[in-house]
């Protein structure tokens, strides 16, 4: 029995468990609306059943607990993947919006365009075709109702017809009628009506035409300039007869003077009143109009010179009346002249050159000058097509070219500045052969000795020449421009070249190079570095002569062919250098001899040079070991200057007003100093000097002191004057003036109160020489 409800009771559990996981399974598939009649289905079973299902849902929800893990962990790092490859592609996605947007906005703007423009061109052709079937309908009411015909522009010559049939043909057939004589008074008025309505129709076209005519000047230049380029195709290239065709195909696209103006009120206004017996004082009105818009046409706005634009819109209107002028002159018969428009054109030829000239004059920027150039040239040619002349402008031209001249020299003078304000002085350092054909490139440079070396090595010029060099090639280009185009021969533009390029060398180049050289931060090296600089430019100008030759294709040897004067241009700022270079180095001997600091009282000498005149002999060897890369002559003339400002130096030293006395010492100690000076001198610290030249420099000073250190008076006084004295440079002005600085002039550290003790026949010799040079002295005044 046990073992039965044991059975049963298993079997009991085993079905519940079998309910249970098929309500889970309902839970899980079915929706949630229907989750509550299962739910009730588990308190409906056996008591404690729930708690055996929430057991075992319990151990469902761990199991897809578990299972959700998995999935996660599984899965985490393809997220992870994902969000930073979101992240890194937000950046690129607003990049692209960006882009988008602005694309959008581009196209957006292009399209407002397109859309004017259809819109315009879809207004246009309802304009024409009410134009037409106006024109239709009107043609169908000619012959009923003249009165209505008269006020429609389109229908004059049908209108004066009709009534000069009337007049003449159906009038007189029914003269009887009250209404026809009604129609014959009527006839005149509507005549008159004609004429002023035509007339207003012209002054309409007058204020039209004025509007309009910078539009037909610049449809008339611009297909000068088409021309221009065709026939430079034509002249450049061999296959450009496609281009040609596309070209001219293109050129006859473009709109012409009758295409932009309707000068159909012209016509009919001069048929009714030739018609009507009127004709010549329509002719007056018309040239008297047309004369007042020629002065407004020739008035220049007061900042026109600023752009190129106001030059351009200034020609354009020029340019549109005159083309409109020249149509009528060819459509109509005596409405204008050849006279007529060759007196405006005369008159307005004059006011022209006259603006031009005016505003040119202010104009700084030479690509702008250069811009009013071509356009001249363009305004020029356009205008000589239509048959005016224009050699006026063409000599205009050249004062244009003047100016523009100036401004490229005031453009280069600042080119030169910067590239010596940037120059570091130096040779320039090459490390290869590839540094080497860089420079030799651009600077024409060739040097056996040079090519010798192994690299690295040094060019001996420094990085401002190359530059100079191309920057006047540049020039010469620039200056080209404005000679192309000017119906000038080769000879003409080389000349015009040539005479440019000695401006920029003779007066910019040349004044820049004075200012630097007079430039205080500029030293003894830099301004030997300029010397040579200034001798490879003026080698480097026949190479400059040959190219202006190969641009030109003129040879050197022509007639009358200017020659560049470069050459006189490096020689002058060389001197200049040259110059300079002696002047700072007197100024730093001055600096040195500042430092003396002699006792002038001294018993006796120290026995050795003083110590500021051995810091300025090393200086001076220094400076002309540095002097050796200067042409020979500059370095002797420069170190013979050094010698003779020295001695001199020393010299005023010794005879400076302000010093009153002078020990025998003080001579001695400042011989030891001139020895060292002749020490110097006899060393050749330039080599070239002949025997002992440079040593003469101090030959004054060398007699003084001899004469005074070994006193000998009497040789001096027995031979002066003869060209073999032994003191012969000994002037007896100096010798006195020395000589008083020695005498006993006061009791206090009197130098020869010792010889008065011991032998006061001392004294009475010294005061027996200052007699006697007193004499010399006096006998030279009185002979000069």
């Amino acid at each position: 029995m046990e073992t039965v409800l044991a059975n049963m009771a298993e079997s009991e559990s085993l079905e519940t468990v079998t309910e249970h996981e098929r309500i889970l399974q309902e839970i899980e598939s079915t929706d949630t609306a229907c989750v509550g009649p299962t739910l009730r289905s588990v308190y409906d079973d056996q008591p404690n059943a729930h708690k055996r299902f929430m057991e075992k849902l319990d151990a469902r929800i761990r199991n897809h607990d578990r299972e959700i893990e998995k999935m996660c962990n599984f899965h985490h790092q393809g997220f992870v993947d994902a969000i930073t490859e979101l992240l890194k592609v937000r950046a690129d996605a607003e990049k692209l919006m960006g882009q988008v947007s602005d694309t959008n906005r581009r196209l957006q703007d292009a399209g407002r365009e397109v859309t004017a423009q259809t819109e315009e061109v879809i207004r246009c052709r309802i304009q024409q075709r009410n134009m037409a079937t106006t024109v239709e309908k009107l043609q169908l009411c000619i012959p009923g109702e003249t009165p209505h015909l008269c006020k429609n522009l389109s229908v004059y010559y049908s209108a004066l017809k009709t009534m000069e049939q009337l007049e003449n043909i159906y009038i007189p057939r029914v003269s009887q009628y009250r209404f026809c004589q009604i129609m014959a008074e009527t006839l005149p008025k509507l005549r008159e009506e004609i004429k002023e309505i035509s007339m207003s129709d012209l002054k309409d076209f007058l204020e039209s035409i004025r509007k309009h005519s910078d539009k037909i000047g610049e449809t008339a230049m611009r297909q000068r300039i088409f021309f221009i380029i065709i026939i430079i195709i034509l002249k450049a290239f061999t296959w450009a007869r496609k281009c040609f065709f596309n070209l001219v195909g293109f050129l006859f696209k473009v709109l012409t003077a009758q295409d932009l103006v309707d000068f159909s009120p012209v016509y009919r206004c001069l048929h009714i009143y030739t018609v009507l017996g009127d004709r010549e004082t329509f002719e007056n009105y018309y040239r008297k109009q047309r004369k007042k818009q020629a002065r407004l046409v020739l008035q220049p706005q007061s900042n026109m010179h600023e752009t190129v634009e106001g030059y351009r819109k200034y020609f354009n209107q020029i340019v549109g009346f005159f083309v409109v002028e020249d149509h009528i002159l060819h459509a109509t018969q005596g409405l204008v002249t050849r006279a007529f428009t060759d007196e405006l054109w005369n008159m307005a030829l004059s006011k022209i050159i006259a603006v031009l000239r005016t505003h040119s004059s202010y104009c700084s920027d030479p690509d702008l000058v250069l811009e009013l150039k071509n356009l001249i040239v363009i305004f020029a040619d356009t205008l000589q097509g239509y048959g005016f002349p224009v050699n006026r402008l063409f000599d205009l031209l050249f004062e244009v070219r003047d100016q523009y001249n100036e401004t490229l020299l005031k453009k280069w003078a600042l080119v030169f500045r910067d590239i010596f304000e940037q120059d570091n002085y130096s040779p320039i350092p090459v490390e290869n052969e590839e540094e080497y054909k860089a420079v030799v490139s651009r600077f024409p440079f060739h040097d056996a000795e040079i090519e010798k070396q192994q690299f690295p090595k040094k060019l001996p010029m420094s990085q401002s020449v190359p530059q100079i060099y191309s920057q006047v090639k540049e020039f010469i280009y620039a200056s080209l421009k404005f000679s192309e185009s000017l119906h000038r021969s080769s000879t003409e533009i080389d000349d015009m070249l040539r005479k440019s390029t000695n401006l920029l060398l003779t007066r910019t180049l040349s004044s820049c190079l004075q200012n630097l050289i007079k430039k205080p931060h500029i030293g003894l090296t830099e301004l030997v570095q300029i010397i040579i600089n200034t001798t490879h430019l003026e080698y480097a100008c026949k190479y400059l002569e040959d190219f202006i030759t190969n641009i030109t294709n003129v040879s050197p040897e022509t007639v009358h062919t200017t020659r560049l004067y470069g050459l006189s241009t490096f020689k002058d700022a060389r001197h200049a250098a040259e110059g300079e270079i002696y002047t700072k180095l007197n100024q730093k001997i001055d600096e040195f001899i500042q430092l003396a600091d002699y006792e002038w009282g001294m018993a006796e000498s120290d026995g050795r040079a003083s110590g500021y005149l051995m810091d300025l002999i090393n200086f001076l060897r220094s400076t002309f070991q540095v002097f050796t890369h200067l042409p020979g002559k500059v370095a002797q003339t420069a170190c013979m200057s050094a010698c003779k400002h020295l001695a001199t130096s020393l010299m005023q030293m010794l005879l400076d007003t302000e010093l009153k006395q002078i020990s025998m010492g003080a001579i001695q100690q400042f011989n030891l100093d001139v020895i060292q000076c002749e020490l110097f001198a006899s060393s050749e610290p330039v080599p070239g000097f002949q025997g002992d030249t440079l040593q003469l420099a101090f030959i004054d000073l060398r007699q003084l002191l001899d004469l005074f250190m070994v006193w000998d008076w009497s040789t001096y006084l027995a031979d002066y004057g003869q060209p073999t004295s032994k003191y012969l440079r000994v002037n007896p002005s100096t010798a006195l003036a020395l000589l008083e600085k020695m005498k006993d002039t006061s009791k206090k550290n009197n130098i020869f109160s010792q010889f008065r003790k011991n032998d006061r026949d001392k004294q009475k010799l010294i005061e027996t020489v200052v007699k006697q040079l007193r004499s010399l002295v006096n006998g030279m005044s009185q002979h000069s």
